[in-house]
């Protein structure tokens, strides 16, 4: 059985070497199909051992796949992105038993994907963040992490080809022939949602115009309308397109799951709770029930003051999840027990998800939150303390301990808290009007209980 590894890259030079050095030993060939590089990618995968294809870009990414494998002269294809690693084990041992794999039977495997995320708060569709322990080195800079599957090893047949413009999958291929689908040993190590913000926003601008070609050139496949509603909703934050998406989703397949829930989630961001509920109790009755969608029915019932609802939601929520987020849903759990009158347990969970999650900037807030509900104003400024030494990069954190330091009646520190926030962060304008109103205000009166307007404390309700 031979493997060979196809991809399709333009201007990935500074992440090709990384990535074929991960394949070495594990596949017998290696094509790149270049699709228009100015930065020498097709010299540098030259001189790496691989063969270059141009390919011309035709803004179709299962278009150009499918030209890359056609380059392959093996058995099986491995398809990955310059931004991927392979691990898959080290030692002859673990190459044997990942070749022998290819060998039972299948004629596809699914891979496991880990996206790293710069965030531990950070999702991918419905799934949170899970705490990276670094046991990849390349990844060990990153916080976190996100996996899922794909099928991305598969036997070369001509009933296997990549399908869609955007968020392209030989997966309905292996499916609609009725092949045989396992799962691969090892996983794949995905960095492009580490990228520089402009990077990102630039990608997620461009797979938003192919994900518009998609459902024009598709208008009846329910998918490409829910992969357009998941980009507007994740990368854009357009929620009211996002849900006409799902909406048009919902009516060319009603029991698509995701998207009943994902248009309950454009509710609830639209601030329709109500509505929202209904649409998440349609994804639970369908089989969806997942912590991602009992934490967001909790949320509703928390914003429609139903707060005991929301705690039991919670606690529900926490069953079987990460650490991290285990922390995060106590957090929320402690602000709906406090609004539902239990102050003494809402403030003790408060204080322990603060505690066990500190890079938690939601957590902090919640507790700072539920402090200068209780009046305890003091402490509220200590949680805003930690909130500003880990995340000094957040110009709301120094806004948020001024306000309470003001109300403290402690004007010289609230500048200080500003001095320090414009240090970090001197092009940001909110920190400046607030400092100029500050300013103005200490001129105006020699007394402690000022309150600017731009530093209004934070409200009870999240």
């Amino acid at each position: 059985m031979t493997v060979g590894l196809s991809m399709i890259v333009k201007n990935a030079a500074a992440d090709l070497e990384a990535c074929l050095a991960s394949v070495a030993g594990w596949v017998d060939e290696m094509v790149v199909a270049d699709t228009g590089s100015s930065d020498g990618t097709p010299e540098l995968a030259e001189r790496l051992g691989a063969r270059v294809m141009r390919v011309r870009w035709e803004q179709d990414f299962a278009q150009a796949r499918n030209r890359a494998l056609q380059g392959l002269q093996t058995d099986w294809a491995l398809s990955l992105d310059a931004d991927e690693r392979l691990d898959a084990g080290s030692g002859t041992a673990a190459r044997r038993q990942w070749r022998a794999q290819l060998a039972g039977g299948f004629d596809a495997f699914q891979v496991t994907i880990r996206n790293y995320v710069p965030s531990l708060e950070a999702r991918v569709w419905d799934r949170p963040a899970e705490r990276n322990r670094g046991e990849f080195a390349e990844g060990r800079a990153y916080p976190g992490f996100i996996e899922h599957q794909n099928v991305r090893l598969f036997r070369r047949c001509q009933e296997i080809y990549f399908v869609g413009r955007v968020h392209e999958s030989v997966g309905p291929r292996v499916q609609a022939a009725g092949l045989k689908l396992g799962t691969a040993r090892g996983r794949i190590h995905h960095f492009g949602l580490v990228r520089p913000p402009a990077v990102q926003a630039a990608k997620n601008r461009y797979y938003r115009e192919l994900g518009r070609k998609k459902v024009q050139e598709q208008p009846a496949d329910p998918q490409a309308h829910f992969e357009l509603g998941v980009v507007e909703f994740d990368n854009f934050g357009n929620y009211g397109e996002a849900l006409r998406c799902f909406e048009r989703t919902l009516r060319l397949q009603p029991g698509f799951v995701q998207a009943w829930f994902f248009a309950g989630a454009a509710l609830a961001r639209l601030g329709h709770p109500q509505e929202a509920l209904a649409f998440l109790q349609q994804s639970q009755a369908r089989g969806g029930e997942s912590a991602a969608l009992q934490e967001l029915m909790a949320d509703c019932a928390y914003n429609l003051a139903l707060y005991k609802d929301a705690v039991k939601g919670y606690r529900a929520a926490a069953a079987g999840v990460t650490a991290v987020h285990a922390a995060i849903l106590l957090s929320k759990r402690g602000l709906a027990e406090l609004r539902a009158g239990d102050a003494a347990n809402g403030l003790r969970h408060l204080h322990e998800a603060a505690d066990a999650e500190p890079v938690s900037v939601d957590n902090l807030d919640r507790l700072a939150t539920a402090l200068v509900a209780q009046q305890d104003l003091p402490s509220a400024a200590g949680a805003l303390r930690r909130r500003v030494e880990s995340f000094p990069d957040q110009p709301q954190g120094y806004l948020r301990l001024a306000a309470v330091l003001m109300q403290l009646e402690q004007p010289r520190a609230a500048q200080d808290c500003l001095s320090d926030g414009l240090k970090s962060l001197p092009a940001e304008a909110q920190l400046q009007a607030a400092w100029r109103e500050l300013q103005h205000a200490a001129g105006q009166s020699a007394g402690g209980g000022l309150k600017p307007a731009a530093l209004a404390p934070i409200g009870v309700h999240e």
